[in-house]
């Protein structure tokens, strides 16, 4: 058994970890519908743990579709909870900032982000799903990932540090609807990761933040892990 996490980037902000364990983590649910995931990747491999930080689309357009045909534990807001509920979504886990589950032996911490949450349902109304969020997920191996959504920078980013010591970060640099390269660089000198994977960029023109201009802006200690959809890589804690 390998003792690192395989993480595989499906684009945009969707990401498939592999644990340890020999368990999978989906990170988001934006797959079939999402413009950045590769053809040859939009059929999943068998899915245990879906972890889901907020309602907009790009976050949750198949989370139904994947909960009914893999039967994941799944775990986010509790009103996008109740909301999956209604669908008729099982094995979700309703929580909120500051709490954590266990998964098999994966922890999953919810912890604050700064960004809106709802869902445009076929009538034109938009639901309230709660209040959007990052997670700190530690696997079998104790490397602790910070995934932090869609959010801009803000200073308990600190706390994050403090409390959780991630060993890497994934940060949306995009800009417009999340932070772009500069507020992100700020982002990991809070943090402190030795490591940062760059998401939520280049999926349509109007996300102008590039790997490169983050790279530009961070300490020559940091290393960042560019990975194209579709592309995978190893993390060691």
């Amino acid at each position: 058994m390998s003792n690192s996490v395989e993480v595989k980037y499906l684009g945009h902000s969707t990401f498939i970890f592999e644990s340890p364990g020999g368990k999978t983590v989906l990170m988001e649910a934006w797959v079939g519908s999402n413009p950045a995931c590769p053809e040859t990747d939009r059929k999943l491999p068998p899915i245990d743990i879906m972890l889901i930080t907020h309602g907009h689309p790009d976050h949750i357009s198949d989370v139904v579709e994947i909960a009914r045909q893999h039967q994941p534990q799944i775990a986010c807001a509790y009103e996008l909870a109740a909301w999956l509920g209604g669908k008729g979504v099982e094995n979700v886990t309703a929580m909120n900032k500051g709490g954590s589950v266990v998964y098999d032996g994966i922890r999953a911490t919810m912890v604050d982000a700064k960004h809106s949450s709802g869902f445009i349902e076929e009538d034109g109304s938009i639901v309230y799903l709660g209040s959007a969020s990052g997670f700190v997920i530690q696997f079998e191996n104790n490397l602790r990932v910070y995934y932090a959504g869609d959010t801009c920078v803000f200073g308990d980013m600190a706390l994050i540090r403090e409390i959780y010591q991630p060993d890497v970060a994934f940060l949306p640099i995009g800009d417009l609807f999340t932070m772009g390269p500069e507020e992100a660089a700020h982002a990991v000198r809070l943090v402190q990761t030795p490591r940062v994977i760059p998401m939520h960029y280049g999926t349509f023109p109007i996300l102008t933040g590039t790997p490169d201009q983050l790279l530009q802006l961070l300490p020559s200690s940091v290393e960042l892990i560019e990975l194209g959809p579709g592309e995978v890589c190893r993390l060691d804690s």
